[in-house]
């Protein structure tokens, strides 16, 4: 059964930037909610506001106006520090850049958000172990970023989102550095997670071949949801 309580919540949440005539409604009375478990898709053309509605969603920005809560609870109005302690221990985020330092295994990379957790070192490389092996990737562990592959790396980028066993996967763009071939093996991962594991995920994305993996869709248009529903409903 769906927990009642969405982990994420967006009340008539709205951005706006600027003043006067210069006025932008980034997000314009936007309602959503994500429950645990769902693989959600967020699309839209540029400038519609998904980029935006994915900040909110992992307390990279506040809204201007509205509410948001995680976990039942309003952070709308937490202050930076309190941001940042949700995302370290509640949010896990992959970028479109794998962002993983060069000279440094595969292993240490995954190890490095439990540094800041303060997790001991025995338990740091158990876990970091346990996520590479989880994206296929343990007889990679000793290796550095440039001697993996381009969705190798992506898969060690998850691994990293995942060690510190946060409630919700976060993904923006996280296949555009990838081509077709590595594209399908990151988002296939994406979606066996989501399948096995259950581990939530909002991922935005422009490409109708990767939202096809989750398994529903929002497509954002003028800073507004306008639709919600499966993949082939929405782009359907």
């Amino acid at each position: 059964m769906t927990d009642p309580v969405p982990v994420m919540e967006l009340l008539d949440a709205w951005k706006i930037y600027g003043a006067g005539e210069a006025t932008v409604n980034a997000l314009a009375g936007v309602d959503l909610r994500i429950f645990a478990g769902e693989f959600v898709a967020i699309m839209g053309s540029s400038g519609s506001g998904k980029s935006t509605c994915m900040n909110l969603l992992g307390a990279l920005d506040r809204p201007s106006k509205g509410r948001y809560r995680f976990r039942g609870v309003d952070v709308g109005d937490f202050d930076r520090d309190e941001r940042a302690l949700l995302r370290r221990h509640h949010l896990g985020f992959v970028f479109q850049s794998f962002n993983l330092l060069a000279r440094t295994s595969a292993v240490d990379n995954v190890e490095l958000p439990l540094l800041y957790q303060r997790v001991p070192r025995r338990e740091r490389r158990q876990r970091a172990l346990e996520m590479l092996d989880l994206v296929g990737l343990a007889e990679r562990a000793d290796h550095t970023p440039a001697q993996l592959s381009g969705g190798q790396q992506q898969r060690v980028a998850i691994a990293r989102a995942l060690v510190t066993r946060p409630a919700v996967l976060l993904a923006d763009e996280p296949t555009g550095n990838l081509d077709s071939a590595r594209t399908h093996e990151v988002m296939g991962l994406l979606a066996d997670l989501n399948r096995r594991q259950g581990i939530t995920i909002a991922l935005v994305t422009h490409e109708p071949d990767v939202a096809g993996f989750a398994r529903r869709a929002l497509w954002f248009t003028d800073g507004r949801v306008a639709r919600d529903g499966t993949p082939a409903e929405v782009l359907g």
